[in-house]
């Protein structure tokens, strides 16, 4: 009924994409992996510990080979330094895929949609698979496309809200309009209610990172959400009963003999 979550080159089993960061500790953050089901976790390159491999890393605790790793530009303020932190996490070997976070504000972390077109522009032209984080706005996310950009990643809500999906029609019209890459929701999610609405409104995938570490049980929510972004891609497959104004009756008396 389903195919596999494709983006670049690559498939992935799982349309759940999961951060590696907040957690109370490695082992924990490494539990809550495994639970999710997912197979690509983000990691911002400016966490890694880059220059004294014997101290501990969270790299230590992410299985390699059954996770894809996702480096990620957090904290990055201008196209600049979101290139050179790019660049700097494929040089130690992390990879040349980059979730790409340019943020314009440091209240609402809202992104510098100018700069992130900038900053894709440059990625893509060095040979980067380019993810962006970007606003839930149309024309945003169709220029970073013709910048390049292998997926776009609008957000749901404001980073570590929890509020859930805020602008339920412009997730609509992005996904009738953005068919060429991937539509990936991030940001914003705060329980599996707002993965399965994401999936339901046809999300190709879910990023979700405080969601699960700041749950009181992050393992049980980790595994809460594989379920909730595999029931919410079912249902936006199985295509959902119109809505009515009035009721139906659920036994039609239609043809039945008085």
């Amino acid at each position: 009924m389903d195919s596999k979550l494709k983006i670049a080159d690559r498939e992935f089993n799982s349309r759940l994409i999961i951060g590696t960061g907040k957690y109370r500790s490695f082992p924990e953050m490494a539990r809550c992996l495994e639970a999710s089901g997912a197979d690509m976790v983000t990691v911002a390159v400016r966490r890694v510990n880059l220059t004294d491999r014997s101290k501990e890393s969270l790299l230590d605790y992410i299985d390699t080979k059954k996770f894809f790793i996702l480096p990620n530009t957090a904290g990055c303020y201008n196209a600049d330094d979101a290139v050179r932190t790019a660049m700097l996490g494929r040089e130690v070997g992390l990879s040349n895929w980059i979730k790409l976070e340019v943020i314009g504000d440091e209240q609402t972390l809202f992104p510098d949609n100018f700069q992130l077109v900038e900053a894709t522009k440059a990625l893509v032209k060095e040979g980067f698979v380019v993810l962006p984080y970007t606003n839930d706005d149309l024309i945003s996310c169709l220029r970073l496309i013709d910048a390049g950009a292998a997926a776009v990643m609008p957000l749901g809500a404001p980073i570590g809200s929890g509020m859930g999906i805020q602008n339920v029609a412009n997730i609509r019209i992005l996904r009738e309009r953005i068919t060429a890459v991937p539509l990936i929701v991030d940001a914003g999610v705060g329980t599996a209610s707002d993965a399965a609405i994401a999936m339901e409104l046809g999300a190709d995938g879910v990023l979700m990172n405080t969601a699960i570490a700041a749950a009181q049980e992050p393992e049980a929510m980790a595994q809460a959400m594989r379920y909730a972004v595999e029931a919410g891609r079912m249902a936006y497959l199985s295509g959902r009963m119109p809505k009515k104004l009035y009721a139906t009756a659920s036994s039609p008396l239609e043809g039945v003999l008085r």
